[in-house]
């Protein structure tokens, strides 16, 4: 039997306090709409429909990258409107896992097994009980333990409001009972809307079962009203991430300050201190040692490579035994190879580093070749940008540049050649010859030294 996904992300989140749409806003580092489509599509769905109302644009241009369907909800009337939505584009024999945009950590695992159980005939519903049940609606159970209804928080009596097991609103039937069910909806209740949840009752009198399953933990399915709560749920997901990279045998600092915003892949004794960030797709090879404060986005780090403090690593390509930082910044394109060194304060872009080069301090390398064994002095800087055009600097093997050097591009420095310090080179520089291109110094001894006034 086929599956089509459903996810609701039509509200505006007023409680955000944000022109951005609730959906979007980020957790770690990706927006929580992307979060349950990334997932949901794991299950191989025919297709996924995203409900869109506030912000549909931005929404939509999220959206159809990822391969999903948008639908508009003019006016947003509850949840059940918003579902019916997009049935008439569902196939009456499918499958329906409906989603919330803004509950972003629904495993994929999960949602597989409420799909099992609804392709078994059943209404199968996502509960989870809580400590505090206070805003949710309330499953509520005959003296069997058999679910009979769901009761909004605001539509409850003193009785159902002691329940702690709630309704995350996540369910799976067949498109054919919801096609039957949504038509029957009335809004005759506290907040004047069409509740998907009403559907329990009608499945009950249909004499259809309702089965449920629960999370293993409750922020699996963690809906976000405000940013407070999207800042417990960033710190609790980056914390199971944690766990699991030490139970991997990567080892934190401290697992409560490191940030995974993306995918990482890491090879064996791996040490990563305090406040570092990954994002994107970052790959680490065997003891690889990174400082405090780095912030490594789309990177591939060789085995044995030490990344100091405060560096920033950027789309760059890096191989084994390199050394990095602290303060540097390898922007995209920087590709460094075996044993190379970008010291403090050195920023690269576009940039190769030849086996064994390196750049010790204060230098900016752009669009660049540096060959094996080069040394680039202090101070050095690659002038590749004309104000239009950018140009390519290239720098044979066992080059010396010397410090506070500006080698203009378009320019060759040949293998075994010297750039004395100070110097201004425009033009190419053969094989082992040196090359100085700087003012004459003059030394006068009688001169007016000046005067404050």
């Amino acid at each position: 039997m086929s599956l089509e996904v459903i996810i609701l992300a039509a509200g505006k989140g007023t409680r955000m306090c944000s022109d951005r749409p609730k959906v979007l806003h980020q957790l770690a580092g990706k927006p929580m709409l992307v979060h349950a489509i990334n997932q949901a599509q794991m299950l191989q769905p025919i297709c996924t429909h995203v409900i869109v109302g506030h912000g549909a644009d931005e929404v939509e241009s999220v959206v159809k990258p990822l391969g999903a369907r948008c639908v508009t909800q003019v006016e947003q009337l509850g949840t059940g409107h918003a579902v019916a939505q997009a049935m008439p584009q569902v196939n009456n024999n499918a499958i329906v896992l409906v989603l919330y945009g803004d509950v972003p950590l629904v495993p994929a695992a999960l949602m597989q097994q409420l799909v099992l159980q609804a392709t078994q005939g059943d209404l199968a519903i996502l509960t989870v009980t809580l400590d505090d049940a206070a805003g949710y609606g309330r499953i509520v159970r005959n003296s069997k333990g058999h679910i009979q209804a769901i009761v909004e928080h605001k539509d409850a009596n003193a009785e159902q409001l002691q329940i702690k097991e709630i309704n995350t609103g996540i369910l799976a039937a067949k498109a054919s009972l919801l096609n039957g069910w949504l038509p029957r909806i009335k809004s005759n209740n506290a907040q004047g809307e069409i509740y998907l949840t009403d559907i329990v009752a009608m499945a009950v009198a249909d004499d259809i079962g309702i089965s449920h399953l629960q999370p293993d933990f409750p922020q699996q399915t963690q809906g976000v009203n405000d940013r407070l709560q999207l800042a417990q749920l960033e710190r609790w997901y980056q914390q199971q991430q944690a766990n699991q990279l030490l139970r991997d045998g990567v080892q934190l600092a401290d697992p409560t300050r490191f940030d995974l915003r993306g995918e990482l892949y890491a090879g064996k004794d791996i040490y990563i201190d305090i406040n570092v960030i990954m994002e994107g797709q970052v790959y680490l090879g065997d003891s690889v040692h990174i400082g405090p404060n780095c912030h490594i986005k789309d990177a591939h780090i060789g085995a044995g490579t030490q990344i100091l403090a405060n560096s920033v690593i950027d789309q760059a390509q890096v191989a084994e035994h390199c050394s990095i930082g602290p303060f540097a910044r390898l922007r995209p394109g920087t590709i460094m190879h075996d044993n190379s060194k970008v010291g403090n304060f050195v920023e690269t872009k576009k940039t190769t580093l030849g086996k064994g080069s390196k750049a010790n301090h204060f230098t900016y390398l752009g669009d660049a070749t540096v060959g094996e064994n080069v040394n680039i002095g202090a101070g050095t800087i690659t002038c590749n940008y004309d104000g239009v055009n950018k140009f390519k600097t290239n720098i044979a093997n066992g080059a010396f540049i010397g410090s506070n050097s500006s080698i203009v591009a378009p320019v060759n420095i040949g293998a075994g050649a010297t750039v004395g310090a100070g110097s201004t080179i425009t033009k190419d520089i053969p094989d082992d010859n040196l090359a100085i291109a700087r003012g004459k110094q003059r030394n006068l001894a009688s001169w007016a030294k000046p005067v404050k006034t």
